[in-house]
């Protein structure tokens, strides 16, 4: 028996905040009976249905992909622009976990496993993700010790897990700078240079928690091995 939230994530259907929400304004119901309290267990011969939608148990499917610029990280967009999800080919319904900027690039996971998507992106769960961002100009020895100690953006302060400088190129004035944090506010790479007085021209995600984009070009993707997705649910990021 599983918390019949927890049964409605994993099948894909939504988040489980989205799926608890479901619960309480009575769009769900378990064997035709009006469920509205979060704590109800069910098992896997109860019949649970949606909006009149019968819940079907799906086969999860996993992609990492390496985006490339100018994609939308969405499963659709309103002004039918290529996202994400158009790059995979699949008959699943499937969405990216988190989101990378239109002009970003690098790793995305795509996915029909709500478990694993509110696991993944829940803030408390700490999620190593690895930037590589090349500035507008060449970044003071003063500017990457700020970066170490940590940026206050918004009124809340982002200390990155690591920095390191990859390369400084003084005639041609820019730096590229390695960062890793803990954290997935939008923007944040760019705002918390912007801070430093820096701007962003280019920026990639290369690693989100242990994988990599390593043997992907642009715009490839692959499926995630059993033994990754098992490794992505127990993983304890926030340790």
């Amino acid at each position: 028996m599983e918390r019949l939230q927890k049964v409605i994530a994993a099948s894909g259907y939504a988040s489980r905040r989205k799926a608890e929400e479901l619960i309480l304004n009575g769009k769900v119901y378990v064997n035709g009976e009006k469920i509205t309290e979060l704590g109800t267990k069910v098992s896997g011969n109860d019949d649970i249905v949606i909006d009149g939608v019968h819940l079907t148990k799906q086969d999860y499917v996993y992609y990492l992909l390496n985006k490339p610029r100018g994609i939308i990280s969405s499963a659709k967009d309103e002004h039918n622009r290529t996202t994400v999800v158009d790059l995979i080919n699949t008959n699943k319904r499937i969405y990216p976990i988190g989101r990378l900027d239109y002009d970003t690039t690098g790793l995305i996971i795509l996915t029909n496993d709500g478990e694993l998507t509110n696991l993944l992106s829940h803030p408390s769960n700490h999620v190593p993700k690895k930037y590589v961002a090349k500035l507008n100009r060449a970044i003071q020895k003063e500017d990457l010790i700020k970066l170490k100690e940590g940026i206050i953006v918004d009124g809340i302060k982002c200390i990155p897990t690591r920095v390191k400088l990859k390369k400084t190129d003084i005639e041609k004035d820019y730096s590229i700078v390695e960062i890793t944090i803990i954290e997935g506010r939008n923007h944040i790479i760019k705002n918390i240079f912007k801070e430093l007085g820096y701007l962003v021209d280019k920026l990639s995600r290369v690693e989100y928690a242990f994988l990599t984009t390593e043997g992907l070009k642009s715009g490839e993707y692959r499926e995630l091995s059993i033994k990754e997705v098992k490794r992505l649910y127990e993983e304890k990021y926030h340790n």
